[in-house]
């Protein structure tokens, strides 16, 4: 059995995210992630600050919204930017590779709003055979 390449040289080509150790499973578990999705949503619309996500994004916690953004930045999704005011202010932006994360999620968040109502129905169809 020969070795994988190494992450440097590997393409597109060398991953199969239906392989159990595919390291791209690691953006479907972000993606799985409700916050992720949302905090995406808002911030394709220009760079935010932290209180302002916080208030657009109904129901979600500081300590949710921090731990979300901390792993978007991390995987390079979200760009942090600290001003020297007092007190500090810090604005959250979409990176490159963020955008174009954007333009692949936009129409499954479309999707969710257009069709929630036949979920709905289905569901209650579902439920009421129980």
């Amino acid at each position: 059995m020969s070795a994988s390449p190494s992450s440097a040289t590997q393409t597109a080509d060398d991953y199969n995210v239906c392989a159990k150790n595919c390291p791209a499973r690691m953006v479907f578990e972000r993606l799985a992630d409700k916050w992720t999705l949302l905090i995406i949503r808002v911030l394709c619309q220009g760079p935010c600050r932290f209180n302002q996500l916080r208030r657009e994004i109904e129901g979600i916690s500081q300590k949710a919204l921090s731990q979300t953004l901390r792993k978007l930045e991390r995987d390079g999704l979200v760009s942090r930017t600290a001003f020297p005011t007092v007190p500090v202010t810090v604005e959250y932006a979409l990176t490159p590779l963020g955008e174009t994360l954007s333009n692949r999620i936009a129409p499954l968040l479309c999707w969710a709003e257009d069709q929630i109502q036949h979920v709905l129905e289905a569901q209650r169809q579902y439920d009421s055979r129980q």
